[in-house]
C-alpha cells in the first residue's frame, strides 16, 4: 500500500531558489548530497524530512531525519505542516513547510531529496524549485546496491526495487526534470550536478559576499 498526502503552500516560500532531488533508493542521491554540502556547506542547506521509520546504524536524529512517532507525524498532516508526505513500506516520510523555510531564511539554497509522487504534488505548489533526477545506470547495478547495503529484508527489497522501475520510467517523461543524472560514474555524476546548479550557487555566494 502507497498513501501520498498533499498539502498546498499557501505562499511563495522567500529565499534561495530550491532544488528537488528525486530518484529511486540505491541511485546516490545521498552520497552526491554529502559531496556537494561537503564543498558548499556555506551555500546549500538540507531540508531534514520527518519520518516514522526506525533510524539506521550511523543516523542521527535531526540530521539525517526528524524520527517521530506515527501520532506525532499524523497530526502534522492533519493541521497543514508538510508540503508533502507519503507511506512507504509501512513507514511515514514527509517534508514539512518549517524544515524549507529555515533552510531559506540562512540564504542557503534548499536541497528536499523528494520521491516521484512528491515531484508531482510539488509541481503544483508555487515552490518554482531546480528540479533533478538521479537514476541507475541499470536495474542490476541498482538491486547489487541495495543487496550490499544488507539493510532490507527480502520483501522490502523487492518493493523498492519495483518502486525503482516506476521511478525510471517516470524520469524518462518529458518535461517533468530540468536535468536527469545517470550516475554510472560517481565523479562524473557530480560534475554534471555542479554543473546543473552553477547559477544558483553563483547568485547566492554574491549576495553572501556582499552582506
Amino acid at each position: 500500500m502507497y498513501v501520498r498526502y498533499f498539502s498546498r503552500l499557501f505562499s511563495a516560500m522567500a529565499g534561495p531558489r530550491p532544488v528537488v532531488l528525486s530518484g529511486p533508493s540505491g541511485a546516490g542521491k545521498s552520497t552526491l548530497l554529502k559531496k556537494l554540502m561537503k564543498e558548499y556547506d556555506s551555500v546549500f542547506g538540507f531540508s531534514v524530512s520527518h519520518t516514522t521509520r526506525k533510524p539506521r546504524p550511523g543516523e542521527e536524529n535531526g540530521k539525517d531525519y526528524h524520527y517521530v512517532t506515527r501520532e506525532v507525524m499524523q497530526a502534522g498532516i492533519d493541521n497543514g505542516d508538510f508540503i508533502e508526505s507519503a507511506e512507504f513500506s509501512g513507514n511515514m516520510y514527509g517534508t514539512s513547510k518549517a524544515a524549507v523555510q529555515d533552510v531559506q531564511a540562512k540564504n542557503l539554497i534548499c536541497i528536499l531529496d523528494i520521491d516521484m509522487q512528491g515531484v508531482r504534488n510539488i509541481k503544483e505548489t508555487d515552490l518554482s524549485p531546480i528540479y533533478i533526477s538521479i537514476q541507475p545506470p541499470s536495474m542490476e547495478v541498482l538491486e547489487k546496491r541495495l543487496r550490499d547495503r544488507k539493510t532490507e529484508s527480502e520483501e522490502s527489497l523487492q518493493k523498492r526495487l519495483h518502486a525503482a522501475k516506476v521511478d525510471m520510467e517516470f524520469s524518462k517523461e518529458p518535461g517533468v526534470f530540468d536535468v536527469v543524472i545517470v550516475n554510472d560514474n560517481l565523479d562524473e555524476a557530480y560534475g554534471q550536478l555542479k554543473h546543473t546548479l552553477l547559477e544558483e550557487i553563483t547568485k547566492v555566494k554574491k549576495i553572501n559576499m556582499s552582506s
